[in-house]
């Protein structure tokens, strides 16, 4: 993890070698045509050579806690070309699909998978499933898509994804059923945890039939809620749009007496957007996240302050925050995440009521981005972030490579078993160097209590 993300030394403590083994479908003898690139090269501190590993741990202190030797450190396997590949890309096929909701840079992962291994492997035929998991179902009636590099040549200027995405499981049984009618040999899968739960059920049975298929995952949050890599595509892209939305606010709160700008974010269970968007602009006043629990007649009181003090006050607030004072809502959606109460429009209400009960006049000004924000298309940074996650998701793939999913730790692409990336929720430490970055922009008490 970056430093911001970092939480305690026991986060990865329990993770042994064994834990960071990648599956393989058997073993690669075929000469890959990315062979080329390889002659000459070493480790060093921009390369990391694939017989090499890249530790697990990034600090003394964590090292010292394994009380193990050298040798016995976990390691990652890194990202990249293998001299060897398992399939033979004449005889290749692949499928791409995309699960879950909207993210920037979705159709910049399609197009770097689809160019990758036309290009660069050779491989005939890809395939894309249209509207996630359902696309591989019967019933539903859904053409694939044929993916050319002409296909997805002028995809990623737009957001959202050509192939449609869905959410809630489908049969896997089925969908394997799918893939071996149309002889896939590869299928790579683009979602968050809920799809990457899907793809491991995918591969088991896929284990269970003995098939040489191998099942390669894009992970994708627009929280960058995925535990142990420093960030997940989009999110870049993310905050950065929402920290305009907090410009305006602030425009709008400074406009009025006595204003207060309430700005509410994507953040289910982890508030990286809300933090980030406001370190850009430093505009707010109080940041709210799941992760730290507030009292509302203290963050009401504070507010007030800060109004008598500057004529106006600004809030961030993550969607997850706060949930505990709301009445709760039992129904699920389709992923099966429990539907969250609506943070912002309680907040607002609440505001109003305290202002007006003290006599005092004041204008909310609330702004809501989210769906704005998750279809836009991916920034430069992303963009670039997107090609190189798709590039190494076809290396690991082509090298027979399964059940897991590729990301970026401490500057280094790696492979991650799935089982690891699904083990836990990535979250803003109430202790760490992020949130305390964010407690000195905004001046806010560490705790409303």
């Amino acid at each position: 993890m970056s430093a911001d993300n970092v939480v305690h030394l026991s986060r990865s403590q329990g993770v042994t070698q064994a834990d960071l083994a990648i599956a393989k479908l058997g073993t690669s003898r075929i000469e890959s045509p990315m062979a080329h690139l390889l002659d000459a090269r070493a480790t060093t501190e921009h390369y990391v050579d694939e017989d090499d590993r890249v530790l697990l741990d990034d600090t003394v202190a964590g090292i010292r806690a394994r009380g193990v030797s050298l040798d016995e450190l976990p390691g990652l396997e890194p990202c990249g070309p293998r001299r060897k590949i398992y399939f033979d890309p004449s005889k290749t096929r692949a499928g791409i699909v995309t699960c879950g909701g909207l993210c920037p840079g979705l159709n910049d992962v399609i197009a770097g998978l689809v160019r990758s291994l036309t290009y660069h492997y050779g491989v005939k035929r890809v395939v894309g499933f249209r509207n996630g998991f359902q696309g591989f179902i019967s019933s539903y009636g859904y053409d694939e898509v044929e993916l050319t590099p002409q296909y997805v040549r002028d995809i990623a200027t737009d957001g959202g994804t050509v192939l449609g995405t869905s959410r809630g499981a489908q049969d896997p049984e089925e969908i394997v059923d799918c893939l071996e009618r149309m002889h896939l040999n590869i299928l790579f899968v683009i979602g968050g945890d809920g799809t990457m739960r899907g793809a491991m059920a995918i591969e088991r049975v896929v284990r269970e039939r003995n098939l040489k298929i191998a099942v390669v995952g894009i992970p994708k949050t627009i929280d960058n809620d995925i535990p142990y890599i420093d960030q997940s595509f989009g999110f870049q892209t993310a905050f950065s749009r929402a920290a305009e939305s907090i410009r305006a606010v602030t425009v709008e709160a400074k406009s009025t007496a006595n204003g207060v700008g309430l700005v509410k974010l994507m953040g289910r269970h982890s508030g990286f957007i809300a933090c980030y968007a406001s370190l850009a602009r430093s505009d707010a006043d109080v940041v709210l996240i799941p992760e730290v629990p507030f009292s509302l007649d203290s963050l009401l009181d504070h507010l007030r302050d800060r109004v008598k003090q500057r004529g106006h006050a600004v809030v961030v607030v993550a969607e997850g925050a706060g949930q505990e004072l709301m009445e709760e809502v039992s129904s699920t959606d389709a992923s099966g995440n429990r539907r969250l109460g609506d943070i912002g429009r309680f907040l607002r209400a609440r505001i109003e009521d305290d202002f007006a009960a003290r006599e005092i006049e004041t204008s909310v000004r609330y702004i809501d981005p989210s769906y704005a924000i998750r279809s836009v298309p991916a920034n430069p940074y992303d963009s670039v972030y997107t090609v190189r996650l798709s590039q190494a998701a076809v290396h690991a793939a082509m090298s027979g490579r399964t059940a897991m999913v590729v990301g970026r730790v401490r500057r280094r692409f790696v492979h991650i078993p799935m089982e690891l990336a699904v083990s836990k929720r990535n979250q803003v430490d109430p202790n760490g160097d992020l949130w305390q970055a964010v407690l000195e922009s905004t001046g806010q008490p560490v705790r409303f209590a």
